[in-house]
């Protein structure tokens, strides 16, 4: 018995640019702060309201009264952003996966729902675990422990692919295997060098004999 946990945003589908757009304008709008590209993909997997208080303290702003208001800011911005789309070959991959599958994201249930429809059907995963379903987002470990016991696996029956290191920590912190894609990040694997000794992939669909073989 085995499974995987994937990882949404910037692993199965090319969601991340948009994400940094909505944050981007939200932060602006809102609190007339300005976020690089690389600081919102180093904290993807936080829950919003978390990634929001974080920004704050790292830019020292102090008015934590309008955290709310950004993050509601950013997710009215994020759905009216069209085209997100599954990258290339994670739909053949998930489908090729003969093991049980979940999807852990640390984006709202009606995104993450929505996004998964489109691009796969809940079909292909035996779980889906959402910002909505947890009370603290990576890198606290409780949404992929979750996840595996909704799988009825063991930590060492799962094996998580991740593409930040916050989702790295949180699979070391719950004590399951982890595999990193890059994909399309800004990120590089210097990123990810104190965390996870190696198994980064350029691409999702580049682990497609390690997920198989995970599987038998």
């Amino acid at each position: 018995m085995s499974g995987i946990i994937f990882d949404l945003d910037g692993v199965l589908v090319d969601s991340m640019p948009a994400h940094y757009r909505a944050w981007k304008i939200a932060f602006k709008e809102v609190a007339n702060i300005d976020v690089d590209e690389r600081a919102i993909y180093r904290l993807e997997g936080m829950r919003g309201s978390e990634l929001v208080k974080t920004i704050f303290e790292q830019k020292g702003f102090s008015n934590h009264s309008i955290v709310e208001e950004v993050n509601s800011k950013k997710n009215e911005i994020f759905k009216t952003i069209p085209n997100i789309d599954a990258y290339d070959g994670t739909q053949d991959l998930v489908a090729s996966l003969e093991c049980y599958k979940a999807v852990v994201s640390g984006s709202a249930k009606e995104d993450v729902e929505a996004i998964i429809d489109r691009s796969f059907g809940k079909k292909w995963f035996d779980t889906i675990i959402t910002a909505d379903d947890i009370d603290k987002g990576k890198p606290n470990p409780s949404s992929f422990i979750i996840a595996s016991r909704k799988m009825n696996l063991k930590p060492s029956q799962a094996i998580i692919v991740e593409n930040a290191p916050l989702g790295v920590q949180a699979a070391n912190n719950a004590g399951i295997k982890c595999i990193v894609v890059l994909n399309n990040s800004p990120l590089v694997i210097s990123d990810f060098e104190s965390i996870l000794e190696d198994d980064i992939f350029k691409e999702t669909r580049s682990t497609k004999n390690v997920l198989q073989s995970w599987c038998k």
